[in-house]
């Protein structure tokens, strides 16, 4: 069997969308000075597909959300060439030439969300070539099934997100995540609001459910300094991102303090970087994305370096590539589900493009273990609400 032919195409939304609130979440640009609110007009309204076709027909699915435009033309320009004629089966010796050549220039970003959307596509391959889910080429079934925590609850009218909370609260979840609106831009008067925001949920759920909260960078260390003992009664699971990706010091001493366990890894794109994260003892739960870190291939050494360290892997953002590394490892306690919603800031749009997302019953998902390789299709459903770019 050889990879025959390397297909990237972005799918741009051109359907209905909802437009997200200002201050819906706190970013990272909130500390740079700008005439509008920053998260009003964040959006990530297209994904890149990859689709790779074996001599034999096999066509194995993989995506990419990062700047989908820059990413197809690395797919296109740089990747294909190294893995057209090749044996899928080879994926290390594939990974480390995509890695290798694209080395000097595409260590971390979007090359490597480029790269890790052609390796997925090469494990649906080979799953599909043998008959078998991916997670049972990575070492099967270590869950009846699969834990989840609702992960939207973005910063709104409070009692628009008890109303939320309730709603799924009803349906089974036991661990919600929840974002904070607010950052050191914002003064006192952010603080405040960031604290009421915690106990209106808390109001919801009570203290038998789990919560985390996120910052999505938008603190720096000295807000989060201050931040984290006024938030230690509301007994956080998690505190996600509190500072950028890039201050690895920053989320060591916060996780020093040893008030609320600091979580990251969503912006972190290669092994070595989270061995960064574990030696500096930056992170208490590791957040990595399957189509960030240079797909399963990586993904699965770092399953394996955080089960060394005793540290909980938790993926970013649900969806099917990081299901099937939570079920096949028992670094993996639990999983993040985004719903089925309206087209809002983008993480919706995985329900739109591929059909087989599993849906969360009672707060749980489950993979079949009848479904060979990663268990996506081309939706045709919403075929036309996309511009799609050869």
């Amino acid at each position: 069997m050889k990879i025959k032919s390397v297909r990237a195409r972005v799918f741009q939304w051109k359907g209905k969308t909802v437009p997200p609130q200002g201050n819906f979440c706190s970013n990272a640009m909130d500390l740079v000075y700008s005439k509008t609110e920053s998260m009003s007009t964040f959006r990530f309204h297209s994904w890149t597909v990859v689709e790779i076709e074996t001599d034999d027909g096999i066509i194995g699915i993989g995506n990419v959300a990062l700047a989908p435009k820059i990413a197809k033309a690395i797919i296109d320009e740089y990747l294909a060439p190294l893995v057209i004629g090749q044996d899928p089966w080879d994926y290390e010796y594939l990974w480390q030439r995509m890695y290798r050549a694209t080395h000097a220039w595409g260590r971390k970003g979007v090359t490597m969300a480029a790269i890790s959307a052609v390796d997925l596509a090469i494990w649906d391959i080979l799953g599909k070539s043998v008959n078998k889910p991916v997670f049972k080429l990575l070492g099967g079934r270590t869950k009846e099934k699969i834990p989840c925590y609702y992960s939207k609850l973005y910063r709104t009218d409070l009692k628009e997100m008890q109303d939320e909370a309730q709603k799924f609260l009803d349906q089974g979840f036991k661990a919600f995540k929840m974002r904070f609106g607010y950052g050191p831009a914002h003064l006192q008067h952010g603080v405040q609001e960031n604290l009421k925001s915690v106990e209106a949920i808390r109001e919801v759920i009570g203290y038998d459910t789990d919560l985390m909260l996120e910052c999505y960078m938008g603190w720096n260390l000295e807000y989060a300094k201050r931040m984290l003992p006024k938030l230690a009664k509301y007994e956080p699971r998690w505190l996600e991102e509190p500072v950028i990706a890039d201050d690895i010091d920053g989320y060591a001493e916060l996780n020093a303090m040893n008030i609320i366990p600091i979580s990251g890894g969503e912006h972190e794109f290669s092994l070595y970087g989270f061995k960064q994260l574990l030696d500096k003892k930056a992170v208490s739960v590791v957040q990595y994305d399957t189509n960030r870190v240079g797909g399963i291939t990586a993904a699965h050494k770092i399953n394996a370096l955080c089960e060394a360290h005793s540290v909980p892997v938790i993926p970013h953002a649900g969806q099917m590539h990081n299901y099937h590394l939570t079920m096949s490892t028992l670094a993996s306690p639990m999983a993040e589900y985004f719903p089925i919603f309206d087209v809002e800031v983008g993480n919706e749009l995985f329900w739109y493009i591929f059909d087989g997302e599993p849906i969360a019953e009672n707060g749980f998902l489950q993979l079949r273990d009848d479904v060979p390789g990663l268990g996506l299709s081309i939706k045709t459903e919403y075929l036309d609400q996309f511009d799609i770019i050869e």
